[in-house]
């Protein structure tokens, strides 16, 4: 909870600004994929939300999958498909949150294409950033439906976030003069921000994947703006395991840590 000044400074009434939630996807039209993310916000207890999926240059149809299935779901009306040709999910998560705060969100939420929102997510964001928090860092727990995960690799898992989580409050870059709070690790793929707030920090940097960490930049943009954002571990999401099984714990927690690994290439979001 922050102070009663940091809240009123907010500019936004929660409770009846518009919600936008903003999911980038790059060929994610297998079994598993954004069909599964989809359904899981269309089944949210909160659904008044609009909705941008950024297609980041797909090649496997996922931009029409994701179009059908809007349909399916009777959602035409706030859900919508944007195209971001440039590559990187900060370019995309970017292109996303400006398509949405044109359309009038003042409320931001970021999920990805290989996640699933639990039913209480978006009522959840409503209620962290009823707290006094301009921006939201969520929590990620491992899916067990698209790749097999025994309750050792999902503690193991865990870990790998939680070293994540410590190594970044205590990375030389992380710290230093000018922020007025501490280091919090805000995933991409479950976070939060006000509109007014995001457009003061600059936004996602719009910057290639193997580049540039685009949540960590965000969050650090923040930092020196306002002490209002906070953890909540009411505010979770089932994440994607693909990159631990493509690549390993160490590898994984390399490419966290300051991109020690990084492949040339990196698709796997």
């Amino acid at each position: 909870m922050v102070s009663g000044e940091a809240r009123r400074g907010a500019a936004v009434d929660v409770w009846t600004a518009r919600l936008a939630v903003v999911v980038p996807a790059l060929n994610e039209a297998h079994e598993g994929g954004i069909v599964c993310t989809l359904e899981a916000l269309h089944a949210q207890e909160d659904d008044d939300f609009d909705l941008v999926v950024v297609d980041n240059g797909s090649t496997d149809g996922t931009a029409d999958l994701v179009r059908a299935t809007i349909a399916r779901l009777g959602r035409a009306d706030r859900w919508r498909v944007v195209h971001e040709p440039q590559k990187g999910t900060g370019a995309a998560a970017d292109t996303g949150m400006r398509t949405a705060i044109a359309g009038g969100a003042g409320l931001l939420a970021r999920t990805d294409a290989d996640c699933l929102p639990p039913p209480g997510w978006t009522w959840a964001v409503r209620n962290a950033f009823f707290a006094g928090h301009e921006l939201v860092a969520g929590r990620l727990v491992p899916r067990t439906d698209d790749r097999p995960v025994s309750r050792v690799q999902q503690s193991v898992l865990a870990g790998v976030v939680w070293l994540a989580s410590a190594f970044g409050k205590v990375r030389p870059g992380n710290r230093g003069a000018g922020y007025l709070g501490p280091y919090v690790m805000a995933p991409g793929c479950n976070m939060a921000i006000t509109a007014d707030l995001y457009e003061r920090a600059g936004g996602f940097p719009r910057t290639r994947i193997e580049d540039v960490h685009e949540d960590r930049a965000l969050v650090n943009a923040v930092r020196r703006l306002t002490p209002a954002y906070g953890e909540h571990r009411d505010v979770w999401v089932r994440a994607s395991t693909r990159r631990v099984h493509a690549w390993g714990v160490v590898r994984t927690l390399g490419w966290y840590a300051d991109h020690r690994y990084r492949p040339e290439v990196v698709d796997i979001r």
